[in-house]
């Protein structure tokens, strides 16, 4: 099988994972905070992550400490600040507006691509750009004000989000793998968030909450830390590592698609007219900015 058409796959089957994501986090944060939330995800993957370091090849591992803090500070970035935003969200919008502006993604990686890569880009792909963000300004200005707040703290989850996937592809281009970074992401998570739960939530109220929630609420966290974490991560940074960072982006495009129906069916979400409107609009300005000439 051809690098890339391996690489389509594994982010293919990422994808998926992550549009089932965002209706799986809308429930569980119906019983459980946010930073709760993360905390168990991050203790489930880290201890998995800190049994599987272990084992790991430690000879391709970087030795300069530069390229130690790069890799700490985008494991931070990656896990704790981009899953802390991104659960925020969710818990103050729909997940059906939560995934159509996930679709904002490749137009930022464009930006950043003209900003940071000098990457050129084509008039028409400006004009469908512009079109895209006025399709997600719609649903941003329409969905309330708590709604609205949610939106934005997704959106600001994407925009950093990016950055940490230039990051990725940076750091992948050292002979540190996929697999490891992945691992080290949430074990970095699992350290630097725990502070910031026991800052707000004693460790007794931690435990009675946890006891206290359904088995399906457990079953949607460890979805998260598993399938959502530890498996698609993985997937996506193999996948990351053998195509274009802008090419990977337009997976996210699939999210909706995945998304819409399990949060219609599931949390029976009602689909509102600005949100019709505004995907139509994004979906025309997508077209216009990357279809072939």
């Amino acid at each position: 099988m051809k690098i890339r058409t391996r690489a389509y796959i594994y982010l293919l089957i990422a994808s998926f994972i992550w549009g089932i994501a965002g209706p799986v986090i809308k429930y569980t944060v119906g019983y459980l905070p946010p930073l709760i939330f993360l905390f168990y995800r991050f203790a489930i993957a880290g201890v998995f992550a800190l049994v599987t370091l272990v084992l790991h090849n430690h000879n391709h591992w970087p030795k300069s400490p530069s390229q130690r803090l790069w890799i700490f500070l985008y494991c931070f970035l990656n896990s704790t600040v981009v899953l802390g935003l991104l659960f925020l969200g969710y818990e103050r919008t729909s997940a059906i507006s939560g995934s159509v502006v996930n679709t904002i993604y490749p137009i930022i990686v464009a930006i950043v691509g003209v900003i940071f890569l000098k990457e050129r880009v084509t008039h028409r792909e400006k004009i469908g750009m512009g079109i895209v963000l006025g399709g997600t300004s719609l649903i941003l200005l329409n969905s309330g004000v708590v709604a609205f707040g949610g939106n934005m703290l997704i959106l600001a989850s994407i925009t950093i989000g990016v950055l940490g996937a230039v990051m990725a592809k940076l750091l992948l281009r050292t002979k540190l793998s996929p697999f490891a970074l992945t691992q080290l992401s949430f074990l970095i998570g699992l350290i630097t968030i725990t502070p910031l739960v026991f800052y707000f939530h004693s460790p007794s109220s931690v435990f009675q909450l946890l006891t206290a929630i359904p088995v399906s609420v457990h079953a949607g966290v460890w979805y998260m830390a598993l399938l959502s974490g530890t498996f698609a991560y993985t997937l996506w940074h193999l996948g990351q590592k053998s195509i274009e960072i802008g090419e990977t982006a337009m997976f996210s495009y699939l999210y909706p698609i995945f998304a819409i129906p399990v949060s219609f069916f599931w949390l029976h979400e009602q689909i509102s007219w600005n949100s019709m409107i505004g995907g139509f609009v994004i979906i025309l300005g997508l077209y216009l900015a990357f279809r072939r000439s």
